[in-house]
């Protein structure tokens, strides 16, 4: 199958490179009838990529694929775009594309309401997270620290949502001794995408290229 795409194109790819590319080396002798979902997956995004073309679309690429699979596939995806080519891909990964896109499309009920590189989305949100560990952590306590907008407890782990974390970690540490494993970050894509539409993520579509 993937000879036969390659034959229709004037420059197409090399079918071993394809192939190694996708991980799909190893059962190129198979029945397509005979693959996982994860291997179907990684034959398609094969046919589309020994093409060769300056221009190339995916809708979902890594759905069905192991996370092994998932890397392998971007880390040769981010070396053909650094050769002059352009890859759009469209997603509901978000991690996903706040990892591999250069810039992001947010799409909402058929409307475009973010346009950019993800640093200059994920800003627009202007919260960061702290990730903690405490014994018996109190929600309600939590909540009355200055500068947190929201909880969410783990078990013992907590993350709070601060509009000012810097004056957030003081209080937490003089209030609370016992915390550990403090890890402090900026707000995800994830975070941006919820302010900007109002919608979980699984009922609109993200676009990234």
């Amino acid at each position: 199958m993937v000879t036969l795409m390659a034959s229709f194109y004037p420059n197409p790819m090399s079918v071993d490179d394809a192939l190694k590319i996708t991980g799909t080396a190893d059962i190129a002798g198979q029945r397509t009838d005979k693959l996982s979902g994860g291997q179907t997956q990684r034959v398609r995004a094969a046919l589309a990529l020994v093409a060769n073309s300056d221009l190339l679309v995916l809708d979902e690429p890594t759905v069905a694929m192991d996370v092994e699979g998932r890397h392998t596939f971007w880390t040769f995806m981010r070396e053909i775009a650094s050769s002059g080519k352009t890859i759009v891909f469209a997603t509901h990964y978000l991690e996903e594309a706040d990892s591999f896109a250069d810039r992001i499309v947010l799409m909402a009920r058929g409307k475009i309401v973010a346009d950019g590189p993800t640093n200059e989305i994920k800003a627009t949100v202007g919260r960061r997270s702290i990730r903690a560990v405490l014994p018996d952590p109190d929600s309600h306590a939590l909540a009355r620290l200055p500068g947190v907008a929201a909880v969410e407890l783990r078990g013992e782990g907590f993350s709070l949502s601060c509009t000012d974390s810097d004056v957030t970690i003081r209080a937490l540490l003089e209030r609370f001794p016992a915390v550990r494993n403090i890890e402090i970050t900026g707000a995800g894509l994830e975070e941006a995408f919820l302010q900007l539409t109002g919608d979980p993520p699984d009922e609109t579509t993200e676009a990234a290229r």
